[in-house]
């Protein structure tokens, strides 16, 4: 043994440094979250419990249970009672606490009743380091809510279920018939019993599923949860795969991999969130101009002129949703627009004039056709009706300058996905299995809050360092 590096004696006595801090030197990152959080004006953020109660039993100041809650995301420790046991045996914790160790209510409370507050200390950091990049990303992302599938319901998984329960008690009663025409023994008694039970229960099941139908008819969007009822049933980029959470939206910086803004929303689609995104990060950018990048999930008329009216640039691929262009046929790409005669020039060189304007969904639209498709030897191959019609938006030229953009730099898509899949594969591997451990919007909201903060917290900290970190924090 001795060639072999030996353990100490468990019975040995031994005297540890006097001085808990001899046990965290100058590098090590919970000295970043003691500077940050001590640097706060925690009353100013609205968190509870700044000012003690004149009455009562002491309060553990807010600043010890945000120190912990920033501890654990950092470290993959998000639940409550794992910080409680932490708080007790982790050294590194006991320095940042002074050894405090609050119980898991307690903790649980804090995350609970500060969510707004927990958001602007999240913004709070981000504007620490809002000099580090002008240029965004825009993506979303599916985090898994506590919900279970089965515990969520839309019209569709309802009439499946009641399918399957139908099934299933067709087949029992027919064993059942079965069973009365064989000769009666004491294991035919049996089977028969467990059917019938298995019959009731089924039954019990097919009454609390037209329960919940009814629940999910008169909701807004014809959809119940019911562990979280703010989590809805989702898509996700697999092919018939879907998960039950919440959309989270984020815009990330491209130079630092930094999420500048994020939001948690229960919308499955991603298409009315582009000018939320891309304003919020210009704002908290503090820029004049900003060049944002999504993907083509993001594509929306609207949503990029108002991108455009606040002096934001984007980039994003158009969806291929052409019926004509699937089918074989000329899409609207193959017309060319003549802006000075107002018209469009057809493959076969035919022009398409203007013809009148109307509105449609709060969208003004021009109308172009000619009546030359009948005698075209092309027509088979540009529509099936009496003449090929094109819709033009009046603000069209802007979806063509986003076509022109990203034909210039086919590139920016590449970028794209290697700058915002980052963190949501980060924080996701963070948080596990189960995304998120609240429930309902603002508590998951505070919560994706955390993991934002110490997902930009280690970004920062590999960048620049602990030491300057720490320097940066104090000025």
């Amino acid at each position: 043994m001795r060639r072999f590096v030996e353990e100490a004696d468990r019975g040995q006595w031994t005297l540890l440094p006097e001085c808990l801090d001899d046990f965290i030197d100058d590098s090590n990152p919970v000295r970043v979250i003691d500077a940050f959080v001590d640097a706060l004006d925690l009353a100013k953020m609205s968190f509870e419990g700044v000012e003690p109660a004149a009455t009562g039993r002491p309060s553990y100041h807010p600043s010890v249970l945000l120190k912990l809650y920033i501890y654990g995301y950092l470290n993959r420790v998000q639940s409550s009672r794992r910080l409680e046991r932490e708080a007790g045996r982790n050294v590194e914790v006991m320095w940042l606490l002074g050894r405090l160790a609050p119980d898991h209510k307690t903790i649980a409370d804090f995350r609970k009743d500060n969510g707004l507050a927990l958001r602007k200390v999240c913004a709070q950091f981000v504007e620490l380091c809002r000099e580090m990049g002008l240029l965004a990303t825009a993506s979303g992302s599916k985090f898994k809510a506590v919900n279970n599938r089965d515990k969520n319901f839309t019209k569709a998984k309802v009439q499946r279920r009641r399918a399957q329960l139908e099934e299933s008690v067709s087949r029992y009663l027919s064993q059942l018939d079965t069973a009365d025409r064989q000769e009666p023994t004491e294991a035919l008694a049996t089977k028969v019993t467990r059917l019938k039970e298995k019959l009731t229960k089924l039954k019990e099941e097919m009454s609390k599923l037209a329960v919940y139908e009814k629940q999910m008819l008169a909701s807004p969007d014809q959809q119940i949860s019911l562990t979280d009822p703010d989590s809805r049933s989702m898509a996700t980029s697999g092919r018939g795969s879907g998960v039950v959470g919440y959309n989270v939206q984020v815009a990330v910086d491209t130079e630092h991999h930094l999420i500048v803004a994020h939001q948690v929303t229960n919308s499955g689609s991603d298409r009315a969130q582009l000018a939320n995104m891309a304003k919020h990060a210009k704002a908290v950018l503090k820029a004049e101009t900003l060049d944002a990048v999504a993907d083509r999930g993001y594509f929306n008329s609207p949503e990029i002129l108002a991108c455009h009216e606040a002096g934001i640039t984007v980039t994003l691929p158009k969806p291929l949703t052409s019926g004509a262009k699937s089918e074989g046929r000329f899409g609207k790409q193959d017309f060319a627009f003549l802006p000075e005669e107002d018209a469009y020039r057809c493959p076969a060189g035919e022009k398409l004039p203007y013809r009148y304007t109307n509105e449609e969904d709060g969208k003004m639209l021009r109308r172009y056709w000619t009546t030359a498709s009948q005698n075209c030897a092309l027509k088979s191959q540009c529509t099936t009706g009496p003449e090929r019609r094109i819709t033009r938006w009046e603000h069209e030229h802007l979806l063509e300058a986003v076509q022109r953009r990203l034909d210039a730099n086919p590139e920016a898509m590449h970028q794209r996905r290697e700058t915002v899949e980052h963190p949501f594969g980060t924080m996701k591997a963070r948080m596990g299995a189960t995304h998120f451990l609240t429930k309902t919007l603002p508590k998951v909201a505070a919560e994706m809050a955390l993991s934002v903060l110490a997902y930009n917290l280690t970004r920062v900290m590999n960048i620049v360092g602990i030491k300057p970190l720490i320097a940066a924090i104090a000025t």
